[in-house]
């Protein structure tokens, strides 16, 4: 996906959340997953006015986008991470609140969309992604969209971390628990194919350090390098394939996009 650093900062901690940070806004394949995001969202027919939760905030970089790009709608996040929080406020972002995906504490049907990036794959391994998704389910308004992105099966294929409670999804696993908590499925595809190859030889090297898990291993790129401009139109061609409907046979990551059904 990206260079390898070998300063990687711990997850969760105030480092790890400016590294993030500074990867989330110059980074091609953060802007490429933007262009995905975008191409998919317009299959939501969002109305020009709403609300947009952000579950896992994280340092609000996704907000600050969807508000950019949607200057009518009003934005919330929440994280876990009170050092996540911190970053976002920090850069600017004040509607943020300290809560647990798993109990949102919002009243029912508030929401007009929930976005929610790389957070599933971190829950509890215990249906703690059924909590999750029965509850975006519950703070939608009927119509209501979410759109999800988590990791991917792949090769080398990889066990459950009982011990950070790290899971990888197949599609259909993922499509089977977003219709298990009654949502209608638009799209729902495996993406980063080609250019996640690049991940293979660092993930068979983290396999033999089983307690080194960081969560972020990249450093800031130079994004406006041809090599980047590259890889991020790459990515969203397949945003593109993805978003008229067809599903990529392989790939690191998955997107879905879904809708609480009106009645």
């Amino acid at each position: 996906m990206m260079t390898e650093s070998c300063d990687a900062p711990r997850i969760f901690t105030p480092e790890y959340y400016r590294r993030m940070r500074e990867l989330e806004e110059a980074s091609w394949w953060n802007a490429g997953m933007r262009d995905v995001a975008d191409e998919l969202l317009q299959r939501a027919a969002l109305p020009e006015t709403g609300t947009m939760l952000d579950v896992g905030c994280g340092s609000g970089q996704t907000m600050d986008w969807f508000q950019r790009a949607r200057p009518g709608w009003r934005t919330m996040g929440l994280d876990v991470a009170p050092e996540g929080l911190t970053a976002a406020r920090s850069f600017g972002v004040s509607t943020v609140m300290r809560a647990s995906a798993l109990r949102l504490p919002l009243p029912t049907e508030c929401m007009d969309l929930v976005i929610s990036l790389d957070v599933l794959q971190h829950l509890p391994l215990d249906g703690g992604d059924r909590s999750a998704l029965a509850e975006f389910a519950r703070v939608l308004k009927p119509g209501g969209a979410l759109f999800l992105r988590t990791n991917a099966q792949a090769f080398p294929r990889t066990s459950d971390d009982r011990k950070f409670d790290f899971h990888r999804y197949e599609v259909s696993e993922l499509e089977q628990r977003l219709r298990d908590a009654g949502f209608r499925v638009l799209r729902v595809s495996r993406i980063n194919a080609l250019l996640g190859l690049a991940e293979i030889p660092r993930e068979l090297r983290a396999r033999s350090q089983p307690d080194s898990y960081h969560g972020i291993m990249a450093a800031p790129p130079a994004a406006g390098r041809w090599p980047a401009r590259l890889k991020r139109r790459w990515l969203r061609s397949e945003g593109h394939v993805i978003g008229r409907g067809l599903r990529l046979p392989f790939g690191r990551t998955i997107v879905a996009l879904a809708v609480r059904p009106r009645t």
